[in-house]
């Protein structure tokens, strides 16, 4: 069970350090500009910690473990920035669709990044997974 639990734990904290950096200093500008209206005064942290948990499984589930036999990182890198875009995309398409003055622009850098977040974070635990398996 451990050796699952720290690929996950790996992945989910690198999503969560590099999605606070770039929500709170890199697209914090882009997000004010194209949604500031939307946004709330704060985020709402449950349910950012569940964002964060059901997509970080959603990674490992179909990025980490299916390649777990397979050496090195592309394999995984290349399915969880398909995950990413096809997640990223779903909520940024919708909107599009759905919502008065949703920004074009703000949806395709978000799509861009939601692929490589997702790549570089089932790498770690990826990375993770490999390490284990390398020691048992």
């Amino acid at each position: 069970m451990t050796k699952y639990l720290l690929p996950g734990l790996a992945t989910l904290v690198a999503m969560a350090i590099l999605d606070a950096l770039w929500l709170g200093w890199v697209a914090k500008p882009l997000y004010q500009q194209g949604l500031g209206h939307l946004m709330a005064e704060k985020p709402n942290w449950t349910a950012a910690a569940a964002f964060y948990l059901v997509f970080a499984i959603g990674l490992v589930v179909f990025a980490v473990l299916p390649h777990e036999a397979k050496p090195g990182l592309s394999h995984t890198m290349m399915s969880a920035a398909l995950f990413g875009f096809v997640a990223y995309a779903t909520y940024d398409l919708s909107n599009l669709a759905t919502l008065r003055d949703w920004p074009l622009e703000l949806s395709l850098i978000d799509m861009v990044w939601g692929s490589a977040l997702s790549a570089v974070s089932a790498a770690a635990g990826k990375a993770v997974l490999d390490r284990l398996s390398a020691h048992a």
